[in-house]
């Protein structure tokens, strides 16, 4: 987790010497910087992942990728909005018929409804199986968004607000209402519906992402999410991403062949 919240997005995949980012909401030095507290090398690098093409989501996208000679992994929509008709760098297309290999990632995607150009949830799957799903600002949970984040083992979910700091924020009331609707962003509240949803036995890891510094804090939504999840059976890890820097990397795992989650496992990935 190199960094989430409404100042900038971006996480990192790591599978032996590669690695996927999945967003790059951060400028291009602010992105070098925390790779290298992370201690990952920009060269392992193979390729970005990006939902969409808002500035917390992409602002060192382009100019990254194009120094390390790496593709970007993203709908039709979102590189159009991001190159204007340039060509920086190499563009491998995701949609919902198929997804794209790079390195030793398979990413796949979904679209969702936020106001952006073709925003798309991202899904990675690695070689050995292990499978990550990653969703923020999506407005409303379609049905295609929770099939497509059945089945995971690892979710990287938005929880942006808490509704009543989002009331009591003092933004505008057309702001709260973009925030709040359909092509905005995920309460808490809707963040742990989610989740109760598309839970399973082999869903080890959830990171709850984008949280707002204004209208939201850690405590508010761990404390609306925690108590769903444990209801229905979660005994994995729910961390918190943080805006300020890079986080302790965390490991992914895999169930053994015929057992549940929970019994016994083995690592399989690292998510940075």
């Amino acid at each position: 987790m190199l960094g989430s919240g409404s100042k900038g997005n971006a996480f990192a995949l790591l599978d032996g010497n590669s690695a996927l980012l999945l967003d790059a909401g951060f400028s291009l030095r602010e992105l070098d910087r925390r790779l290298a507290a992370a201690e990952i090398e920009a060269r392992s690098v193979v390729g970005i992942a990006l939902t969409h093409e808002h500035g917390d989501h992409a602002a060192g996208a382009l100019r990254f990728a194009a120094r390390q000679r790496i593709p970007l992994l993203t709908s039709l929509g979102t590189w159009q909005a991001l190159t204007n008709g340039r060509e920086p760098c190499d563009f491998l297309p995701l949609d919902s018929r198929g997804g794209a290999g790079v390195g030793p990632f398979t990413v796949s995607c979904c679209p969702t409804s936020h106001d952006a150009a073709e925003p798309i949830a991202i899904g990675v799957v690695l070689a050995d199986g292990v499978s990550i799903g990653v969703a923020y600002d999506l407005g409303r949970p379609t049905q295609q968004v929770r099939f497509f984040l059945r089945n995971r083992h690892c979710l990287v979910l938005e929880a942006n607000h808490d509704t009543v700091l989002l009331r009591t924020s003092g933004y505008p009331p057309v702001v709260q209402e973009r925030i709040a609707g359909p092509g905005g962003h995920l309460s808490n509240l809707d963040a742990a519906r989610l989740i109760e949803e598309v839970y399973h036995d082999g869903l080890s890891t959830i990171v709850l992402a984008h949280l707002s510094q204004r209208c939201n804090s850690g405590p508010a939504a761990r404390a609306v999410v925690e108590p769903v999840l444990r209801s229905s059976g979660f005994t994995g890890a729910l961390l918190l991403a943080e805006q300020s820097g890079p986080m302790a990397p965390v490991t992914l795992r895999l169930p053994e062949q015929g057992t549940l989650f929970g019994g016994s496992q083995r690592q399989r990935a690292a998510a940075g």
